[in-house]
């Protein structure tokens, strides 16, 4: 009896080995893809929004140290920080075009604009107090430290909100009203920027106050005209009418009732570094 002989294709493990490495690299490069497309920009996002959040506090911190300079009389704040995923800028008080300014008048023009230098007053009182403003490209936000305030406003918006109130206030007991009037200035008068780990040092270098006694029923009007690149307005229209209890009257505010006393305080503030 003759037997059949089998013959054995040898090639059969090679093809079987590249079939599964095939099918291994596939999956790699599927989850690889996977990773890019859908975890990285969501890490992304995490780092960005980390950064915002980190900023914020810093903001918060830079306000009290504001704070303690203009209503403590402390000479001199030293704060270090990281700057991450964006840029600190300084903005001086600058009256020139787009920066935005504060405006305040009375009916009766008793609280006018002090020129300086033997000029004539003017009204309205106009005060321009810079910021010092914190841009983030990853997260599309702006924060800014603007006349004691602190205000947050995203690129794509047109509305605004604010962090952290100034410490203006008015006092029904005695009919008085209290404004804070807050301005950066630099050492090299131009704009201050920095990005990564740094240090604001900030000094009073000047403060002033007045008091205005007014006349019966002389009503008070204050109104904030906006920098046009980086509009706060919605901010600051809500703290006028939410926690000073203003009242619209056309593109100002004027408070309820009209106080007897207006007490105005400005500050200068000079930062040499950030």
């Amino acid at each position: 009896m003759t037997g059949k002989i089998r013959r054995e294709n040898r090639n059969d493990r090679a093809v079987s080995e590249a079939i599964g490495f095939i099918i291994v690299f596939g999956i790699i490069i599927a989850g690889i893809g996977m990773v890019t497309l859908y975890a990285y920009p969501m890490l992304v996002q995490q780092q960005s929004t980390s950064n915002e959040q980190i900023m914020e506090k810093n903001m918060i911190v830079l306000q009290n140290d504001l704070k303690s300079l203009a209503y403590k009389t402390v000479p001199y704040s030293e704060t270090s920080l990281n700057v991450g995923g964006g840029a600190l800028t300084v903005y001086n008080m600058s009256t020139a075009s787009p920066n935005a300014y504060f405006s305040i008048y009375d009916a009766q023009s008793q609280i006018l604009n002090n020129n300086g230098n033997g000029a004539t007053a003017t009204n309205p009182l106009k005060f321009y107090p810079g910021s010092l403003q914190y841009e983030s490209t990853g997260a599309q936000t702006e924060l800014s430290l603007e006349n004691g305030a602190v205000v947050k406003k995203m690129f794509a918006q047109d509305g605004s909100t604010m962090l952290a109130e100034p410490r203006w206030y008015y006092d029904s007991q005695t009919n008085t009203a209290v404004i804070y009037l807050i301005g950066f200035n630099t050492t090299t008068n131009d704009a201050l920027g920095q990005s990564g780990v740094g240090t604001v040092r900030m000094a009073l270098v000047q403060t002033n106050y007045t008091v205005y006694n007014l006349p019966t029923s002389d009503s008070v009007f204050i109104t904030y005209n906006p920098n046009t690149n980086t509009d706060y307005s919605t901010a600051w229209d809500t703290y006028f009418t939410g926690t000073l209890g203003m009242q619209p009257a056309g593109s100002w505010y004027t408070f309820q009732t009209a106080p007897a006393r207006v007490i105005i305080y400005t500050y200068e503030i000079m930062i040499d570094t950030v």
